[in-house]
């Protein structure tokens, strides 16, 4: 502790608290002379300067002492009706360190030096403050120019660096990194206003913060939130008995858009749990016309059991318009299973494949990789055969090869062979997607953004940046099929018009098919009016496949049946198009999904708002509008010294300007622009439970928890005191700014 000297500059209260009308009036009289001069010089203070509230006399202070070099600390005095009638600004340097009567060992310097400089006001029978003491005389060197910036009182955010700093953060980008950036916009450090531990103790104070509202009530809050942003944001919690939060799901707009216009086919997969709770994160996912990934919403789920299942279909099938996509392809779940068959009747469930050759090869660990080609018997089954005897045969004819005809694990897999085999699902449309390995790329790229300490709120936030990047990509596949053309490798009208249909992706598949026609054979075997019947094999080889082509309404059809299951028509077809002279393809074969006009929505929806629309949002975005317009400005100013100058003074007049407009808005009681223009309606009752919520529910474990940090009497520790705990130790670098 260290002593004040406070006592010193209580001489002056009881004769200034009592001073005559005569005094008064005088004292009113100096005060209007001091105050005409010091509109000159508003920084210079002097006794006599009369102030609104103590929040105007401690600004002005606090700038005077950054200008001149030094910190302010400040005092109040109180008395009747809790009103401050005494305000009492010293410099950081006055008194002296206290001698602690045990003695210890200080780790931390020696800052005052009993500095006599201060300034003292009392308050007025007019409501206002005045300067009745005023020392600006110090015993100590004053901070120079190139070091006024490190003064705690010229350290502070505004609010669009605040605003800034959270994109920063939202982007994964690291402190040191953010304030080196933000130095560089500003000139370098010295101009940014506050310095990397300032930015450090923010990020620190504002995850407190947000860990004291708990998970539960920062989840709503960022829904609620969402929904207020846009009125098409669609989330929906699912809660116990014990009104705790047990199942999430939420949807954006651009995701139920994508799901109107690429939802006949959806990968669903529960495989990723990297969050705090480890429950399953569930994506919906699916293909556009690029060939890209796309999501149509997820979830958290408490559970995998028929029942959490059943509740996020439904709400899924709720948010999509009641839509049901045509087929669904997920992992092997019997949970799963039903609950698909209760909601989704219409849809057909294939199992993943990819998922299937994993459990073969831990089931079947003995045989899959020995020499015996389990792997590839196994697969061909799995591919190959286009009739189901031949696919029957082909099963008995490698359980027996391989001993494998009381085998548990394919008795199981035999059971459910339409589900995965095929031969079962050529007639099944699954976009070319015979597994839900989009769905485990999908995880791959979750890993890179989502750490599994993050809270719930911070899982939301930065599963955003997953979705943002998504369709960056999708941007730039748009952009770069505007503006250039595939290379076809041969100058034949069929692949000219698939140029033109299909994006750039999908028309490099169908060349690929068009360009081996030729290694093809086509014989002709039945004609029946205007139809024909083809069989199509490899340079004449002994597998054939049964080509239709009806030459009335260039219907086609074969065995393979690749259009059905891809979109996009086969080889074969091909061969018999070519050998009928059909230039173009079908239109009726031309599936709108892999079209370069997939999308109803203008691609200008792409862009970022214009100033109309920034103008209504948030303070972060419309600083980042105002940085790209004032961006262009400085790149032009910075070419001539005359047209720097100008820029400078055109700066000049225009913050004027707004400071005088700032002034008439708060006059108007108009500064706060809103944030949205969302009317707001009554909630459903499923709103108003969801607002009841207590708390995010979490599993019972077995043992001690993955990660968790046990107290001094047993007890595990919950995200707020292992913040605490861990913090501790380095409390020294997480000093508060502002105390």
């Amino acid at each position: 502790m260290e002593s004040s000297d406070e006592e010193k500059y209580d001489s002056v209260s009881e004769d200034e608290a009592s001073v005559s009308e005569f005094e008064e009036e005088k004292d009113d009289i100096v005060n209007k002379e001091n105050y005409v001069k010091t509109e000159e010089k508003k920084d210079e203070l002097c006794i006599g300067m009369e102030f609104s509230s103590d929040e105007t006399a401690h600004k002005a202070y606090k700038r005077f002492a950054g200008e001149h070099g030094f910190n302010v600390r400040k005092q109040r005095r109180k008395k009747k009706n809790d009103k401050v009638v005494r305000l009492l600004y010293v410099c950081s340097k006055e008194g002296f360190r206290k001698e602690p009567k045990i003695k210890t060992c200080y780790s931390q310097p020696i800052t005052r030096c009993g500095c006599k400089a201060h300034m003292t006001c009392y308050l007025q029978r007019t409501g206002r403050y005045k300067i009745v003491s005023f020392n600006q005389n110090h015993n100590h060197d004053l901070v120079k120019t190139p070091m006024k910036h490190l003064l705690k009182g010229n350290r502070m955010f505004s609010v669009a660096q605040i605003q800034h700093a959270d994109d920063a953060e939202m982007s994964g980008i690291s402190a040191k990194s953010t304030v080196e950036m933000m130095s560089r916009e500003v000139g370098g450090r010295e101009n940014l206003g506050f310095l990397e531990k300032d930015y450090r103790n923010y990020i620190y104070r504002k995850r407190m913060e947000k860990m004291v509202k708990g998970d539960a009530g920062a989840v709503l809050e960022y829904f609620q939130k969402k929904k207020e942003d846009n009125s098409s944001f669609f989330y929906s919690m699912q809660l116990d008995e014990d009104d705790m939060i047990t199942n999430i799901f939420w949807a954006d707009d651009r995701s139920i858009s994508d799901f109107n216009l690429f939802g006949d086919v959806v990968c669903f997969d529960t495989t990723y749990k990297t969050n705090e709770y480890d429950r399953p994160f569930a994506p919906f996912i699916g293909v556009n016309n690029h060939k890209q990934t796309v999501v149509f919403g997820a979830a958290l789920l408490y559970d995998e059991t028929t029942e959490s299942y059943k509740w996020l279909f439904e709400t899924f099938l709720g948010a999509m318009s009641g839509k049901q996509p045509k087929t669904i392809l997920t992992d092997q779940s019997a949970a799963m299973a039903n609950a698909i068959v209760k909601v989704f009747p219409e849809t057909k469930h294939r199992l993943c494949v990819w998922h299937i050759y994993q459990n073969a090869a831990k089931k079947l660990s003995h045989v899959f990789h020995g020499p015996g080609q389990f792997a590839t018997d196994f697969g061909n089954c799995v591919y190959d055969h286009e009739e189901e005897e031949d696919w029957l045969l082909a099963w008995s004819n490698m359980l027996n090869k391989h001993n494998l005809t009381e085998n548990k694990w394919l008795k199981n897999m035999f059971e459910v062979r339409e589900k995965w085999a095929m031969v079962y699902g050529r007639h099944t449309f699954t976009a070319d997607m015979v597994s839900t390995q989009r769905s485990e790329s999908m995880n791959n790229i979750l890993k890179r953004y989502l750490k599994s300490s993050y809270d719930l709120l911070s899982f939301f936030e930065h599963y955003e940046r997953v979705l943002d990047d998504r369709r960056y990509n999708e941007l730039n596949a748009d952009f770069k099929m505007m503006h250039t053309s595939s290379v076809l490798s041969a100058s034949v009208e069929m692949l000219q018009h698939a140029e033109e249909v299909y994006t750039p992706e999908v028309f490099k598949l169908f060349q690929d098919q068009y360009t081996v026609i030729g290694d093809y054979v086509a014989k002709k075997v039945n004609k029946s009016e205007m139809v024909y019947e083809y069989k199509v094999s490899y340079r004449g080889g002994p597998r054939e496949h049964l080509v239709n082509y009806d030459a009335t309404n260039q219907t086609i059809q074969c065995s393979c049946m690749k259009y059905s299951f891809a979109g996009i028509l086969c080889r074969h077809a091909l061969k018999v198009l070519d050998k009928k002279d059909v230039r173009r393809i079908p239109s009726s074969y031309i599936l709108n999904r892999w079209s370069k006009e997939a999308k109803s929505r203008n691609i200008s929806s792409y862009r970022s708002e214009t100033f109309n629309g920034t103008v209504t949002q948030s303070i972060g975005k419309r600083y980042s509008h105002l940085c790209h317009n004032f961006r262009e400005i400085a790149s032009v100013a910075a070419e001539h010294v005359e047209l720097t100058m100008c820029a400078n003074e055109a700066a000049c007049e225009l913050l004027k300007k707004l400071e005088e407009k700032k002034k008439e808005l708060v006059k108007a009681n108009a500064w706060m622009l809103p944030t949205s223009n969302v009317e707001h309606v009554e909630r459903e009752e499923e709103d108003e439970e969801v607002l009841n919520a207590r708390g995010i529910k979490r599993k019972a474990t077995v043992g001690r928890p993955k990660n968790k940090k046990v107290g001094p009497h047993g007890r595990y520790l919950n995200a707020l005191e292992t913040k605490k705990r861990g913090t501790s130790k380095r409390k020294l670098s997480f000093q508060v700014f502002d105390k």
